[in-house]
């Protein structure tokens, strides 16, 4: 065997000792910013970074293979950033055009006492599909029906788990939503490739879902509703918007998008222009048409402020624009920046490869996954951490084992995303608390969406189902990949022994 030239000062392999420095400072600055100072998770990201960066100068890493390989990192997530900013702008211009507000008004014109939780989730899905925020849906028409369920003797539990279920469909599965750009993200895959590939597992458990409320629901079928808070925002968004059924056209044009493969970024900047143009059409009306296009302007960078006096409306519809993305995009740069650090200097692999030794099937890796996704949700309260820590985990091991990265990026949401308000102390948890009145732990057994999708994930891991394999010339790569990592291993260890 070869000797090694240690002259060349060949930095040593972490120990897992070593490896979980970061990660334990990571947890406890994070679990102080979040719930005693109450800050926000960028600050401890960077830190980490800092720390990983000085773990890495003990191991024999110098700065420049720190930074260097960091920015290699980060250039992975522009085109998710540029994503988002572009997904800001047409949310902004979507509310401006009248095109999100004629989605919810049809929405709410079907509503039926008699199948009020099925209608309910249904209603809350065309709302987060068209907003992107499930959060924003359950503090407007998700407050509403939380009133109405009262009215019909509907149990408090049952209508908050149809509202979160709704709610949970739309944050995961739209091009709208943080969340759904930031998981194709970190697994490095193609937004579209993500949304249609989730439909798999989401699809399905959503059906079953609509079929346990079905049954639910026929109980409670005779009760009589006081729909007046739904009246309300029909009301006021008739007032305010133009509302015409050709306004419709952009969502399909996003649908078709995915259907046909459409690049990402062209095809959501189609949908702005349409937007834009669709609003001098529809909602200009006696605007000047300078002051018309400054509106648009305004729309796309800052959002919409609505002003209808209606309160759940004007909460609705003021959000948008492309500074709102700003937030998830200083997370993910914060995000990529200690995510490059682990990786380089191999703290995240000697961890990964600690987990691993338990793991040996595709259905194992998928379990694991999701585990992980739940353990970071529990222990640092964000569904963006849940995300973003287990796809920089498991995004090499899914490479190596040939599967496609959208596989990783459909388990992160699966779990990460759909978990977080299930969890009282979680970001997510807490809010749909407040908002709904109802601890996450009462709701949890009727949010059917969330506690069944993961499982449905786990399934098809041991199962094989839709568990999609790399192109033939990818996986030829891996297994070349494969070697050079054994050869760099056994020169780690006779570094080592030396």
């Amino acid at each position: 065997m070869q000797s090694v030239n240690t002259e060349t000062k060949v930095p040593k392999q972490p120990t897992i000792i070593v490896a979980l420095i970061p990660v334990v400072f990571l947890l406890v600055l994070l679990l102080l910013t979040l719930f005693v100072w109450k800050g926000q998770p960028q600050m401890p990201l960077i830190l980490a970074a800092m720390v990983t960066s000085i773990v890495g100068y003990y191991l024999g890493f110098t700065w420049a293979d720190i930074e260097g390989y960091m920015i290699q990192t980060l250039t992975k997530s522009f085109q998710a950033c540029l994503i988002l900013l572009a997904v800001g702008m047409l949310i902004g211009v979507w509310l401006l055009s009248g095109t999100v507000p004629t989605m919810i008004y049809y929405g709410l014109e079907f509503l039926n006492p008699k199948y009020f939780l099925v209608i309910a989730t249904v209603i809350c899905c065309v709302v987060s599909v068209a907003t992107g925020s499930s959060w924003t849906t359950a503090g407007t028409v998700g407050v509403a029906f939380t009133g109405i369920g009262a009215g019909l003797g509907i149990p408090p539990a049952m209508v908050a788990g149809a509202i979160i279920s709704g709610a949970y469909f739309g944050d995961k599965m739209s091009p709208l939503s943080d969340t759904t750009n930031l998981a194709p993200a970190m697994a490095e895959c193609n937004l579209f490739d993500h949304i249609r590939h989730m439909l798999y597992t989401t699809g399905p458990t959503m059906v079953i879902a609509l079929i346990l409320y079905f049954i639910l629901g026929m109980k409670y079928g005779s009760g009589s509703v006081d729909a007046s808070q739904i009246d309300e925002i029909i009301t006021a968004i008739k007032g305010a918007y133009n509302i015409n059924i050709l306004l419709l056209l952009p969502p399909v044009l996003v649908v078709l998008m995915v259907v046909k493969k459409i690049p990402a970024i062209p095809g959501l900047f189609g949908g702005i222009m349409l937007g834009a143009i669709f609003y001098f059409i529809f909602q200009k009306g006696d605007t000047p048409m300078l002051d018309a296009a400054g509106k648009v302007m305004y729309a796309l960078h800052y959002g919409t402020v609505s002003e209808t006096g209606q309160p759940l409306v004007d909460k609705l519809f003021t959000r948008g624009g492309y500074h709102s993305m700003l937030w998830t995009i200083s997370l993910i740069i914060a995000s990529m920046c200690f995510g490059g650090a682990m990786e380089i200097t191999g703290c995240l692999q000697v961890l990964t490869n600690a987990l691993l030794k338990f793991v040996k099937s595709t259905g194992g890796l998928v379990l694991a996954t999701i585990c992980s996704c739940l353990f970071v949700d529990v222990i640092s309260g964000s569904q963006y951490l849940s995300i973003v820590i287990p796809g920089r985990m498991y995004r090499l091991e899914f490479r190596k084992r040939g599967l496609h990265p959208k596989n990783l990026s459909r388990c992160l949401e699966d779990a990460g995303t759909l978990a977080s308000p299930l969890i009282p102390w979680n970001t997510g948890g807490a809010f749909m608390y407040q908002t709904l009145g109802v601890n996450p732990f009462v709701f949890l057994p009727y949010a059917f969406l969330n506690i069944i999708n993961p499982l449905v994930s786990i399934f098809y891991g041991y199962t094989g189902i839709t568990m999609e394999k790399l192109p033939p010339e990818e996986l030829a790569k891996i297994e070349k990949e494969n070697k050079e990592a054994e050869e760099k291993a056994k020169a780690f260890s006779g570094a080592d022994n030396q």
